[in-house]
């Protein structure tokens, strides 16, 4: 599909126009927010394809919803709301696919990472989508949205120390995958 970016017409002139069931408008709304929303869903999905399900799940939601909008506070961060919580919907659905375990007497074993690492992000994202989809949720809601342990606890329906040790052994599994890219390059990742 061909994204038309209309810049003629003004937030709130596309949040009415979706209220009202405007086509052209939601095309104007898809064309300004696919992008930034599409990166939301790659983070939490396991491959293109299923964050391409989830960006169309979550605007669908998004035109349903339109007029919940009060327009308190910034409507990007609205979206993003709605699809973050498109991905833990999804998550939810499919936990007995892939359940959290909960880690007691968890060590992990921290290998450094330097700050000035030169990992493209599309490799970084990939190394994210390697990651189970619970310590792959878990680290987004975390370290990226900014959820606490408690919230995370609340939202997936687990504890808060499974919480706390599938965030430690996320970080751990990417930091070896970080340290094995820049000893062995983009190949000892995948």
């Amino acid at each position: 599909m061909k994204v038309v970016v209309n810049k003629g017409l003004s937030e709130k002139d596309i949040i009415k126009g979706c209220i009202n069931g405007d086509k052209k408008s939601q095309e104007a709304l898809y064309g300004r927010f696919s992008s930034k929303m599409m990166g939301v869903c790659l983070r939490y999905a396991k491959d293109y394809h299923n964050a391409e399900d989830l960006l169309q799940e979550g605007f669908i939601k998004v035109f349903v919803n339109m007029h919940k909008y009060r327009g308190d506070g910034s409507f990007e961060g609205w979206l993003r709301r709605i699809f973050v919580n498109t991905a833990i919907e999804h998550y939810r659905k499919n936990v007995h696919l892939y359940p959290l375990s909960e880690l007691n007497n968890f060590e992990v074993k921290s290998e450094e990472v330097s700050a000035d690492s030169k990992i493209a992000a599309d490799d970084l994202l990939g190394m994210l989508q390697q990651l189970s989809a619970g310590y792959r949720t878990i680290f987004n809601l975390y370290a990226i949205e900014g959820y606490s342990h408690k919230e995370i606890a609340s939202e997936l329906n687990i504890s808060e120390g499974t919480s706390k040790s599938q965030l430690a052994r996320a970080r751990a599994l990417l930091q070896k995958m970080v340290n094995s890219y820049e000893k062995k390059g983009k190949e000892a990742y995948v």
